[in-house]
């Protein structure tokens, strides 16, 4: 058996179907979950709350069904909802980074599913269009908040490199969107 068959398959169950998520997307979305991450990590030093990139599990039915997502970055509060590779309680901030194979999923679907576990903040980011939504939880509904398209040239009156987001439940945690797509050429 090669090491291969040892690695974790990545995969999602919605509704009782399973999709595969391999061949894994293109580099450009490691670049930008990592660069995510390691703000939200750093933010996060001596709290109680962890931040999870590509690697755990969310149940978002535990007591109904075994279906299970696996967002891109998470941040989760409560660790006694932890258990092996799964969480199954509300999880305080999900991202999706968009690939072309999932984006349909991840603006549909996946959204869905955020807003009706009560997931208070959403992030829609698009390396391929340089792109981040923002939605939060209002009377259990998604309002998008705050929709950027990078524009990295200083000359154009539209310039927005220097833009800060801060996340709605951590304040202290800003990020410029430059520093978002760090990384990306083009």
């Amino acid at each position: 058996m090669g090491m291969a068959e040892f690695e974790r398959r990545k995969d999602e169950k919605l509704n009782g179907v399973t999709y595969d998520m391999s061949p894994a997307p293109g580099y450009q979305h490691g670049i930008v979950n990592g660069n995510i991450y390691n703000v939200i990590k750093t933010g996060l030093k001596n709290s109680l709350c962890l931040a999870f990139m590509e690697n755990l599990d969310f149940k978002y039915h535990p007591e109904e069904n075994d279906d299970y997502l696996c967002p891109d970055i998470m941040i989760i509060c409560d660790r006694k909802h932890l258990k092996g590779g799964a969480y199954n309680g509300v999880p305080k901030f999900i991202v999706e980074t968009l690939s072309p194979s999932t984006a349909k999923r991840d603006r549909s679907e996946k959204k869905d599913i955020y807003e009706k576990a009560k997931v208070e903040e959403y992030w829609i980011v698009s390396p391929q269009g340089k792109s981040v939504e923002i939605y939060y939880l209002e009377n259990g509904k998604y309002i998008l908040e705050e929709s950027y398209i990078l524009q990295n040239d200083k000359e154009d009156e539209h310039y927005n490199a220097e833009t800060e987001i801060c996340l709605k439940a951590f304040p202290h945690i800003k990020m410029t969107l430059r520093e978002i797509f760090e990384g990306l050429e083009g």
